[in-house]
């Protein structure tokens, strides 16, 4: 699973009225959204975008950290915008998406460590922990 890029230098995409709409559609959405669910979402609110275009668009929102993307377990990518730029891991709900940013400096020092202990340099990393959140769970 992948969030965005850390310690990304890429530019932001060029703006242009169908990259806007995509962006208000991604502050609006509450979770995290497929680029088929946000182009039927801007389809069914009249902009004129090609879904070459939100992918694209997602694409380069997500490497430039504007987006956090992750793989869904049916292996659909998914996006929501990034409220933080600092790095951080998710909690999400397997059944409406919810989603909780979550930073735990152990959990980054653990990374490190093992990494370091198997010879890796230059590392990064993304964990995305699924659940069933309170108002999902059976009672």
């Amino acid at each position: 699973m992948t969030t965005h890029q850390e310690g990304s230098s890429s530019p932001r995409p060029k703006a242009t009225r169908q990259r806007a709409a995509i962006a208000q559609a991604l502050a609006t959405a509450p979770g995290f959204r497929s680029a088929q669910e946000l182009h039927d979402e801007l389809r069914a609110a009249d902009h004129k975008v090609g879904l070459t275009t939100v992918y694209r668009t997602l694409q380069a929102l997500s490497e430039s950290g504007a987006v956090d993307a992750m793989r869904r377990e049916d292996g659909e990518t998914i996006y929501r915008r990034c409220d933080t730029q600092i790095h951080h891991h998710h909690l999400v709900c397997r059944s409406c998406g919810y989603t909780v940013e979550i930073e735990n400096e152990a959990v980054e020092r653990w990374t490190q460590r093992t990494a370091e202990k198997h010879g890796f340099e230059d590392v990064t990393h993304d964990i995305q922990v699924f659940g069933l959140c309170d108002a999902c769970s059976p009672e």
